[in-house]
């Protein structure tokens, strides 16, 4: 299982790492990662690797057996033998808009408090999907209180709970689509806020910034019909 450096320091841009794995398909396999592997509607880091004599620009991770987190080569090239140490670098500009993204859904939910079917995050935007069968009336409404919440610069921190917490608690997951990982061990919660002041927890495995007033201004994209029962909702950074 590689070490997710990229949990315990969001921040991290740079990193060492030695090769242990290839994979068939020519991804890279490290003992530790900073390079997030897509997932949960975030897409995967890019950046670089290097080592003495090479180097080899990574277009994104994936996700990989037993919790492994392969790297992707934006080309082929001869790759890194297994044993190499190499030095990660993050593209640390992508990286830090898919976390205020990545955030900003959160405060997302807690504007529209309504099941989410789907979502997806870019570098600048994102959308979530809801079960909604009627659009909002008023769009100015849900962004001024998008930015309140943004404003307010509240802490977002983790937490972490056993699978039977989360079991006793459903209204935890927003999302019908895509579930907690199961059989994993504890399961991670993203917190807004704390004490009175928190607004929203619910499960999550992506990069987050450390307070939502690094986030920045919001707009409110299009609102589209999705079916009879669903509405997306896109938000952009400004």
């Amino acid at each position: 299982m590689t070490r997710l450096l990229f949990r315990e320091d969001p921040y991290l841009r740079d990193a060492e790492g030695r090769v242990v794995a290839h994979t068939p398909e020519g991804g890279i396999v490290l003992d530790a990662s900073i390079f997030y592997p897509k997932g949960g509607g975030q897409p995967g880091d890019s950046g670089r690797i290097g080592w003495h004599g090479g180097g080899v620009s990574i277009a994104t991770a994936v996700p990989g057996e037993a919790g492994d987190v392969v790297l992707v080569p934006a080309e082929p090239v001869a790759l890194p033998a297994v044993g190499t140490y190499v030095t990660q670098r993050l593209d640390w500009e992508r990286r830090h808009r898919h976390m205020r993204v990545h955030s900003a859904l959160h405060l997302l939910t807690v504007v529209i408090p309504l099941p989410v079917t789907g979502g997806a995050i870019a570098a600048g935007s994102g959308r979530l999907d809801f079960a909604m069968p009627d659009a909002p009336e008023d769009r100015d409404q849900i962004e001024t209180a998008l930015n309140a919440l943004v404003d307010r610069d509240l802490v977002i921190s983790e937490d972490w709970i056993d699978e039977p917490v989360l079991d006793a608690n459903p209204g935890l997951v927003k999302t019908m689509t895509v579930q907690p990982p199961r059989g994993r061990g504890p399961v991670r919660l993203v917190r807004i806020g704390a004490g009175r002041d928190q607004v929203d927890l619910q499960p999550c495995g992506g990069t987050h910034v450390a307070r939502t007033g690094e986030i920045g201004s919001l707009r409110l994209g299009k609102i589209e019909n999705k079916g009879r029962q669903n509405r997306r909702v896109s938000i952009l950074l400004d």
